[in-house]
């Protein structure tokens, strides 16, 4: 049985820019190497050829929303968000519906293609939100690190 969503972690504010940036890099990674096995597997599939249209690149599109949606809804945390200990949270700090999972990666993406206007935006917004998060009504939040409590 769960435990109480996010009962476990002491938050200490909004996250800053630097652990955002650097999960989103750890993040990239792991969806580029799900990219790749997917890309294989259909090379295979078509005796070798290569795969091209909006078919193929629908499907890698849904793949990466699907990786960070249920991340993001199951957890709050993606792998790369664990890492720098960060949390998706809904505004009253539960988990983030997968309606408001997808707007925050739809909303994303322009905020990252706009020479990342949309994450700067957190410098000057007074609650520190970007784009994705104020339109989607969640936050991303630091953690506290861990108690590591019986340790010898």
């Amino acid at each position: 049985m769960y435990r109480a969503f996010y009962q476990e972690r002491t938050v200490t504010g909004p996250a800053p820019l630097t652990r955002r940036l650097a999960a989103m890099v750890y993040d990239f990674l792991l969806v580029l190497a799900i990219y790749m096995v997917v890309s294989i597997v259909a090379v295979v599939i078509n005796d070798g050829e290569a795969v091209t249209g909006p078919l193929y690149e629908s499907m890698l599109f849904l793949l990466a929303f699907m990786f960070f949606a249920y991340f993001w809804t199951r957890s709050g945390q993606t792998l790369g968000m664990t890492a720098w200990r960060l949390r998706v949270q809904s505004v009253d700090g539960g988990r983030i519906s997968w309606m408001q999972a997808l707007t925050r990666f739809m909303i994303a993406i322009p905020s990252f293609l706009l020479c990342a206007a949309g994450f700067f935006w957190q410098f000057i917004d007074p609650e520190k939100l970007t784009w994705y998060e104020r339109l989607s009504g969640t936050r991303t939040v630091e953690l506290a690190p861990e108690n590591k409590k019986n340790r010898k």
